[in-house]
């Protein structure tokens, strides 16, 4: 199921992102002006709204009707945003954190209840995302929710896992570094998305509230499902 998903997720990128990125709207769409009237008010001041205008492809218009927009939110695009993505290294970085924690979690959860809960935590870290930006019309997508619920996942049931880092900080080192996954998963939430979190607030690009959610669901299930067997090392 992990790998189904690798599939899934660059399959959409191949055959929707790509040539939706290079195809230019028609000036009567009726979507064009609900998407130029809800993003207008999120402009920054300095930036004109006939420059915007003059960059729109259709994929934005493709997202903005099937992200996930918490001013307008629909249960369909809870599911959908989790296979949409803003361009190629927003994919491979989460296709990377899925190929190697998924399989492990894959393992303990079997394939469809790994898909369930796949599917579970990514609508939990959207949902969650929602509560700092309510009223936002900017659509979240990404599969990075879910993946961060399948990394709560993996804090809770491999806490003695190694993990191999790549290391590039030339001319002082080069080369890997093997840390327990606990240590970097928990950089991961701290590091990586509270403290942006908290001082960049809701503004930032980053959807830090969505990997927050999705990471604290999933580790709550995975506790509320560590009774059935001792935790284990990676396969």
């Amino acid at each position: 199921m992990t790998i189904a998903l690798i599939v899934a997720n660059v399959a959409v990128y191949l055959l929707i992102t790509l040539p939706l990125s290079a195809e230019r709207p028609a000036p009567n769409d009726p979507l064009l002006r609900e998407y130029l009237r809800a993003i207008g008010s999120a402009l920054p001041p300095n930036v004109p709204l006939q420059a915007v205008l003059a960059e729109i492809t259709r994929y934005d218009l493709f997202v903005f009707a099937h992200g996930f927009r918490p001013a307008a939110p629909s249960a369909a695009d809870l599911f959908t945003a989790m296979f949409l993505h803003g361009g190629f290294l927003h994919l491979a970085g989460n296709m990377l954190y899925l190929w190697v924690y998924g399989d492990n979690v894959e393992h303990r959860l079997g394939p469809v209840w790994f898909l369930f809960w796949y599917l579970v935590t990514g609508a939990a870290a959207t949902l969650f995302f929602t509560l700092f930006a309510w009223n936002a019309q900017v659509p979240l997508v990404g599969a990075s929710g879910a993946i961060s619920g399948v990394l709560g996942f993996y804090f809770v049931w491999f806490p003695f896992n190694t993990v191999r880092l790549f290391v590039f900080l030339f001319p002082f080192y080069v080369g890997n570094l093997f840390l327990n996954a606990r240590i970097v998963l928990g950089l991961y939430l701290v590091v990586d998305n509270l403290f942006p979190l908290l001082f960049a607030g809701a503004g930032s690009p980053v959807a830090h509230g969505a990997h927050i959610g999705g990471f604290i669901a999933g580790m709550a299930a995975a506790w509320w499902m560590r009774g059935r067997a001792t935790p284990d090392r990676a396969v």
